[in-house]
Protein backbone atom coordinates (compact mmCIF):
# COMPACT_ATOMS: atom_id res chain seq x y z
CA UNK A 1 0.00 0.00 0.00
CA UNK A 2 3.02 2.42 1.03
CA UNK A 3 4.34 2.00 -2.51
CA UNK A 4 0.91 2.75 -4.54
CA UNK A 5 0.75 6.11 -2.20
CA UNK A 6 4.42 6.55 -3.00
CA UNK A 7 3.96 6.18 -6.92
CA UNK A 8 0.85 8.05 -6.97
CA UNK A 9 2.20 11.31 -5.43
CA UNK A 10 5.28 10.40 -7.75
CA UNK A 11 3.68 10.93 -10.51
CA UNK A 12 3.70 14.49 -12.05
CA UNK A 13 1.48 16.09 -14.87
CA UNK A 14 3.23 16.06 -18.20
CA UNK A 15 1.33 19.26 -18.90
CA UNK A 16 2.86 21.37 -16.26
CA UNK A 17 6.04 20.03 -16.02
CA UNK A 18 7.57 22.66 -17.96
CA UNK A 19 5.37 25.07 -15.68
CA UNK A 20 4.30 27.26 -18.62
CA UNK A 21 2.87 30.32 -17.46
CA UNK A 22 0.34 30.44 -20.12
CA UNK A 23 -1.10 27.21 -18.89
CA UNK A 24 -1.10 28.28 -15.28
CA UNK A 25 -2.59 31.49 -15.96
CA UNK A 26 -4.94 29.37 -17.95
CA UNK A 27 -5.57 27.20 -15.19
CA UNK A 28 -6.27 29.46 -12.41
CA UNK A 29 -8.79 31.82 -14.91
CA UNK A 30 -10.60 28.33 -15.93
CA UNK A 31 -10.72 27.57 -11.95
CA UNK A 32 -11.95 31.08 -11.17
CA UNK A 33 -14.96 31.26 -13.99
CA UNK A 34 -16.58 28.41 -12.00
CA UNK A 35 -15.30 28.85 -8.30
CA UNK A 36 -19.22 30.58 -7.86
CA UNK A 37 -20.67 27.22 -8.97
CA UNK A 38 -21.62 28.24 -12.60
CA UNK A 39 -20.00 29.35 -15.86
CA UNK A 40 -22.04 31.89 -17.68
CA UNK A 41 -21.44 32.45 -21.11
CA UNK A 42 -20.08 35.98 -20.36
CA UNK A 43 -17.33 34.40 -18.31
CA UNK A 44 -16.39 31.90 -21.00
CA UNK A 45 -15.73 34.65 -23.26
CA UNK A 46 -14.15 37.05 -20.63
CA UNK A 47 -11.21 34.00 -20.50
CA UNK A 48 -10.78 33.36 -24.03
CA UNK A 49 -10.64 36.90 -24.64
CA UNK A 50 -7.78 38.24 -21.40
CA UNK A 51 -6.01 34.82 -23.05
CA UNK A 52 -5.74 35.77 -26.84
CA UNK A 53 -5.20 39.50 -25.77
CA UNK A 54 -2.31 38.83 -23.15
CA UNK A 55 -0.56 36.17 -24.96
CA UNK A 56 -1.39 36.78 -28.48
CA UNK A 57 -3.19 33.81 -29.23
CA UNK A 58 -5.33 33.36 -32.21
CA UNK A 59 -8.69 31.48 -31.69
CA UNK A 60 -7.69 28.01 -32.19
CA UNK A 61 -4.38 28.09 -30.02
CA UNK A 62 -6.51 29.86 -27.10
CA UNK A 63 -9.16 26.82 -27.43
CA UNK A 64 -6.50 24.47 -27.15
CA UNK A 65 -4.41 26.21 -23.91
CA UNK A 66 -8.06 26.47 -22.12
CA UNK A 67 -8.70 22.61 -23.06
CA UNK A 68 -5.62 21.71 -21.94
CA UNK A 69 -6.19 24.07 -18.66
CA UNK A 70 -9.45 22.74 -18.21
CA UNK A 71 -8.55 19.14 -17.50
CA UNK A 72 -5.13 20.15 -15.39
CA UNK A 73 -7.36 22.23 -13.05
CA UNK A 74 -9.76 19.31 -13.06
CA UNK A 75 -6.84 17.08 -12.44
CA UNK A 76 -5.32 19.68 -9.34
CA UNK A 77 -6.24 19.26 -5.62
CA UNK A 78 -4.93 22.96 -4.83
CA UNK A 79 -4.13 25.98 -6.66
CA UNK A 80 0.25 26.03 -5.47
CA UNK A 81 1.08 23.52 -8.67
CA UNK A 82 -0.27 26.90 -11.09
CA UNK A 83 0.95 29.72 -8.65
CA UNK A 84 4.28 28.24 -8.58
CA UNK A 85 4.85 29.06 -12.14
CA UNK A 86 3.82 32.28 -11.44
CA UNK A 87 5.50 33.34 -8.22
CA UNK A 88 8.97 33.87 -10.17
CA UNK A 89 7.10 36.36 -12.91
CA UNK A 90 8.20 39.93 -13.20
CA UNK A 91 6.36 42.33 -10.81
CA UNK A 92 4.37 43.83 -13.82
CA UNK A 93 3.40 40.14 -15.42
CA UNK A 94 2.08 38.94 -11.84
CA UNK A 95 0.10 42.53 -11.54
CA UNK A 96 -1.72 41.48 -15.13
CA UNK A 97 -2.75 38.18 -14.39
CA UNK A 98 -4.64 39.35 -11.60
CA UNK A 99 -5.87 42.13 -13.79
CA UNK A 100 -6.82 39.29 -15.76
CA UNK A 101 -8.60 37.59 -13.36
CA UNK A 102 -10.26 41.05 -12.07
CA UNK A 103 -11.78 40.85 -16.13
CA UNK A 104 -12.97 37.49 -15.67
CA UNK A 105 -14.62 38.18 -12.28
CA UNK A 106 -16.82 41.48 -13.49
CA UNK A 107 -17.65 39.83 -16.95
CA UNK A 108 -20.85 38.67 -15.58
CA UNK A 109 -21.01 42.73 -13.85
CA UNK A 110 -21.40 40.70 -10.23
CA UNK A 111 -18.51 40.53 -7.61
CA UNK A 112 -19.07 36.60 -5.83
CA UNK A 113 -17.56 36.55 -2.51
CA UNK A 114 -15.85 33.43 -4.06
CA UNK A 115 -14.50 34.77 -6.53
CA UNK A 116 -13.47 37.68 -4.69
CA UNK A 117 -11.14 35.31 -1.81
CA UNK A 118 -10.30 32.97 -5.14
CA UNK A 119 -8.63 36.41 -6.34
CA UNK A 120 -7.17 37.40 -3.07
CA UNK A 121 -5.25 34.27 -2.46
CA UNK A 122 -3.77 34.21 -5.63
CA UNK A 123 -2.50 37.46 -5.10
CA UNK A 124 -1.24 36.44 -2.47
CA UNK A 125 0.86 33.20 -3.29
CA UNK A 126 2.06 34.95 -6.29
CA UNK A 127 3.61 38.17 -4.70
CA UNK A 128 0.37 40.88 -5.56
CA UNK A 129 -0.12 43.28 -2.87
CA UNK A 130 -2.82 44.04 -0.94
CA UNK A 131 -3.06 47.41 -2.36
CA UNK A 132 -2.64 46.43 -5.92
CA UNK A 133 -4.89 43.85 -5.92
CA UNK A 134 -7.66 46.38 -4.82
CA UNK A 135 -6.75 49.16 -6.59
CA UNK A 136 -6.98 46.59 -9.78
CA UNK A 137 -10.58 45.30 -8.26
CA UNK A 138 -11.92 49.09 -7.93
CA UNK A 139 -10.81 50.11 -11.53
CA UNK A 140 -12.06 47.54 -13.30
CA UNK A 141 -15.32 47.31 -11.56
CA UNK A 142 -15.96 50.55 -12.41
CA UNK A 143 -14.62 50.08 -15.64
CA UNK A 144 -17.27 47.47 -15.90
CA UNK A 145 -20.04 49.23 -14.80
CA UNK A 146 -20.48 48.10 -11.33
Amino acid sequence: MFDALTRLFAKSDPRLSSQDPKLAVAALLVHLAAVDGQIKEEERRAVRAVLQDQYGLGEAAVEALIKQATASDADSVDLYRFTSALSGLESQERIDIIRMMWLVVFADKKNHELEDNMVWRIAELIGVSARDRTILRNQIGKSQGV
